[in-house]
């Protein structure tokens, strides 16, 4: 690998030679490297929270209703209702030296590779839909979730439920939501994984029909279709989620409360932790605009200066809100 650095090659083509990440190299060249000698200064921070303030942010965010929400979530939420409690860092630590920051679940490691990218740049430009399974009542039994997403603003735009998958099915939903939605034709591109429903010829002709242009996920890739497969995972591990439904019906009224919990008040760390619905309808700004006035009122509100990362905090969602789609 030095030889080849040597070279003149890049590091990234040199990592690729290999068969290694730039992540990877990096790390093995930290752990062959002594340590930097590193300045620890003594004391306690002035701004530091002291013990009640510490119990007050562990109450909140293990409250019913906060104890599933992420801390830079609950920041957000509290800045929107006018409310400060301490930085989104501050929760983490706090939560951190109370032994409640861990991963719940073995999750696996994969090497970084080069993928291609369909860039979403505003709503209805660029759709995502997938189907999924949810239990029925008896053993085997299953409901079919047919789920149209917008990329840009993770927005639930149609959704039906079904006892079979029909590619008559998926042909009315697009028409249904094509129509809601105001779709021109060329301006939409929907992607889906590689099923065969999704390639089917009737299918592509409705896409013809209504000026859409498609792509699919790439053969043995299960992860091309990110942004359906996310939000079903949303959907199946909130709390609420049923082992089974009794019936259609009863699927038909869990997914009317979870589209509009999704749609209208969950925060989305993909979108500065904003709702899909405020990206959708182009609320981002207003709202931004006031969750940063709450966050410098706030700060004035402190006496002496407080460290100006926690002043940028929400400055820097509305960073975040405009590189989601990097």
């Amino acid at each position: 690998m030095n030889a080849l650095l040597d070279a003149g090659i890049s590091q990234r083509e040199a990592v690729q030679s290999i068969g290694a990440s730039r992540a990877t190299w990096n790390r093995w060249t930290k752990a062959t490297s002594p340590p930097s000698p590193r300045s620890v200064g003594g004391g306690i921070q002035p701004h530091a929270l002291n013990a009640q303030e510490r119990r007050d942010v562990l109450t909140l965010c293990n409250s019913e209703r906060f104890c599933n929400s992420a801390p830079r979530a609950i920041v957000a939420t509290l800045l929107d209702e006018g409310r400060y409690l301490a930085s989104a860092s501050t929760v983490y630590r706090t939560l951190r030296a109370a032994n409640q920051v861990h991963e719940r679940r073995a999750v696996a490691t994969h090497p970084a590779r080069v993928k291609p990218e369909l860039v979403a740049t505003a709503p209805n430009t660029l759709w995502s839909w997938d189907v999924t399974k949810l239990p029925g009542p008896a053993k085997w039994t299953w409901f079919s979730l047919y789920l149209i997403l917008d990329v840009f603003s993770r927005y639930i735009v149609d959704w039906t439920i079904a006892t079979t998958e029909s590619t008559a099915i998926a042909e009315a939903l697009f028409r249904e939501a094509a129509r809601e939605q105001g779709i021109a034709p060329g301006q939409l591109h929907v992607h889906a994984d590689g099923g065969a429903m999704m390639k089917a010829k009737s299918l592509a002709l409705t896409f013809a029909d209504l000026g859409i242009s498609k792509s699919h996920s790439r053969p043995h890739v299960s992860n091309d279709n990110p942004y359906s497969e996310a939000n079903f995972k949303t959907l199946k591990y909130r709390p609420e989620f049923p082992e089974c439904f009794a019936s259609i019906h009863a699927a038909r009224i869990f997914m009317v409360d979870f589209v509009r919990w999704y749609n209208d008040e969950h925060r989305h760390s993909g979108l500065a932790f904003l709702t899909p619905a405020d990206v959708h309808f182009g609320r981002a700004p207003e709202v931004l605009a006031t969750r940063n006035a709450c966050d410098a009122a706030c700060v004035a509100a402190k006496s002496g200066s407080l460290p100006s990362r926690r002043a940028g905090d929400a400055r820097a969602a509305e960073h975040g809100l405009h590189q989601q789609t990097d």
